[in-house]
Parts: C-alpha cells; sequence; structure tokens
C-alpha cells in the first residue's frame, strides 16, 4: 500500500487549493479513492486534480545532498 499526495485546485475569480492524501495499491485507484473525497462544496469549481506518490521529507534528496 503507497499513501498519494493529491492537491485538488478550484475557484473562478479566486483560485484555492485543497490537499489530502489516499492510501491506495497504485495511482488509479489513488485516483477514484480522491474523487471520492472532494469536498461537495468545491466539486463544481474543480479545475485541475493532481495525484502523486507523497514522499517523506526525510527520504527525499535535495540538490546539493549526496548522490
Amino acid at each position: 500500500m503507497k499513501t498519494f499526495q493529491v492537491t485538488v485546485r478550484y475557484g473562478r475569480e479566486r483560485l484555492g487549493y485543497h490537499t489530502f492524501t489516499v492510501d491506495a495499491e497504485e495511482a488509479a485507484t489513488a485516483l477514484r479513492a480522491a474523487a471520492a473525497e472532494i469536498p461537495a462544496e468545491i466539486v463544481e469549481a474543480v479545475d485541475l486534480v493532481e495525484v502523486r506518490v507523497a514522499v517523506s521529507p526525510q527520504a527525499r534528496r535535495y540538490a546539493g545532498e549526496g548522490a
């Protein structure tokens, strides 16, 4: 099981972002789970959804760190 980070962009005049995580075996399943969790009050204004594997900040490599 993986944890996926979901970012939902919404709004017409002013953009807002809603972020949350879902647990799933693969991206397609994560996308379906994410769709079910988008708050009803923003669903009509959503124009972009990003789903990606969530990486722990401790596990992430940063520029200038060892290879």
